[in-house]
């Protein structure tokens, strides 16, 4: 069985979830948010988040990925956007577990900004901000940088709190560095 270290606890995440909620709240201040999450590692974050969000408020998932199975450094990257509410001229925040690369969130708010095609696109937002709960640092091949973020972490495989191992551990109400009984693949 696989080795897990704590890094960061339920309630450190609990304490810094609030945090960013106050931040949202001050920002868009009673103004109508769509957040969409980006599936599936966002998912526990999401949750927590919105509900300390009391705001006009709706919320939409976008699913994309650069990761397969075992892998631990990015691939070619997959989004999937078919189920998005309409964005048009709406204020959006794109909701992610881990900031580490950065080109999976690069990426979807390029994908998210670009001009609408009337048929084809749910519109293009009056504003677009990132949100994510973990910050690896040292990582990062994009200028741009997430406007929230949870925690700092150093440049470690964690898992926890959706964020998974071969689609294990995403359960766990805390963030921690998998040590696995098998090495992790780098590719």
């Amino acid at each position: 069985m696989d080795r897990i270290d704590v890094l960061i606890s339920a309630e450190q995440i609990r304490t810094a979830v609030n945090r960013v909620a106050q931040q949202i709240s001050t920002d868009y201040h009673n103004r109508p948010l769509t957040i969409l999450g980006v599936m599936t590692g966002s998912l526990m974050f999401l949750a927590d988040l919105i509900r300390q969000l009391d705001m006009p408020l709706q919320v939409g998932m976008i699913q994309a990925s650069s990761y397969r199975g075992t892998q631990t450094t990015p691939g070619t990257l997959r989004i999937n956007a078919d189920f998005l509410p309409r964005l048009e001229d709406r204020d959006v925040l794109l909701l992610d577990d881990i900031f580490d690369t950065g080109q999976t969130l690069s990426a979807l708010c390029t994908h998210l900004a670009a001009p609408a095609v009337p048929s084809a696109s749910p519109g293009k937002p009056r504003s677009l901000k990132a949100a994510v709960l973990l910050w690896k640092e040292g990582r990062q091949t994009v200028t741009m940088q997430p406007d929230y973020f949870g925690f700092r972490i150093p440049d470690q495989f964690v898992v926890g709190y959706g964020l998974d191992f071969n689609n294990e551990y995403r359960h766990l109400p805390y963030v921690g560095v998998v040590h696995p009984v098998t090495p992790l693949p780098v590719a």
